[in-house]
């Protein structure tokens, strides 16, 4: 496995020959490119986190040269074997396709037989490109548009996910309040209405008994 920790694209190369992947890892640092190889397509899911520890313990063509599984990981491009033992790259490329976290990376497919009918199901599964081995420089030089589209598209992405946190509206508690009246004010109002009716009923009475106690003129007539 092979890194350069100054670089602007992260490459993972799979592939199980020794030779291939030392040669496509000199081709990628030459384009300034950092580099992670794998033997196998298992190890690729594993250090993707898209296969566990434990299964790779159980596939018999793992290796203990397993690299350290990451938690995030940012992979740029993917570039892999077509023949191996156990995963074929045509497998991996439809196992990193199927993956919502990985599906927008860009798959490219290495092969020493040239194969049309390969080649195109590979390209119909989402391959970006079909190179023949052996692997030119000038090869490579196709890999950066994909790279850096796949870079923007996660910045952009990166980008809008902050803007929406920082618009996110506070949530505030409400401030109002709502009186409430305290009970014996209610008993005090409804005990002042059966006061007025007996105040009332005492004036009447008043009057009444006036009227009373005057004496009577019958039969007097008033002209003018």
């Amino acid at each position: 496995m092979g890194r350069e920790t100054e670089s602007q694209f992260h490459v993972l190369a799979v592939d199980d020959s020794l030779f291939d992947r030392k040669m496509i890892e000199r081709l990628l640092q030459k384009s300034s490119c950092q580099v992670t190889t794998v033997d196998s397509g298992s190890k690729a899911l594993e250090f993707l986190g898209l296969r566990t520890a434990d299964e790779s313990s159980h596939d018999p063509n793992a290796t203990s040269t397993s690299p350290e599984t990451h938690q995030e990981v940012e992979i740029n491009l993917i570039i892999t074997d077509y023949c191996m033992p156990g995963m074929t790259g045509y497998d991996l490329l439809k196992k990193v396709k199927e993956s919502a976290a990985f599906k927008s990376i860009p798959v490219v497919i290495m092969s020493s037989e040239n194969v049309p009918s390969r080649i195109s199901r590979c390209l119909e599964e989402g391959a970006e490109e079909f190179f023949l081995k052996p692997v030119k420089l000038a090869d490579l030089t196709k890999l950066k548009p994909h790279m850096m589209k796949t870079k923007l598209k996660k910045e952009n992405e990166k980008l809008t996910k902050e803007e929406n946190e920082v618009s996110k509206p506070e949530i505030k508690e409400d401030s109002t309040v709502i009186e409430i009246l305290p009970l014996h004010q209610e008993l005090e109002s409804e005990q002042h209405e059966p006061m007025l009716s007996s105040n009332k009923r005492k004036a009447i009475e008043e009057v009444i008994s006036t009227d009373r106690s005057r004496p009577k003129y019958n039969d007097i007539t008033t002209s003018v």
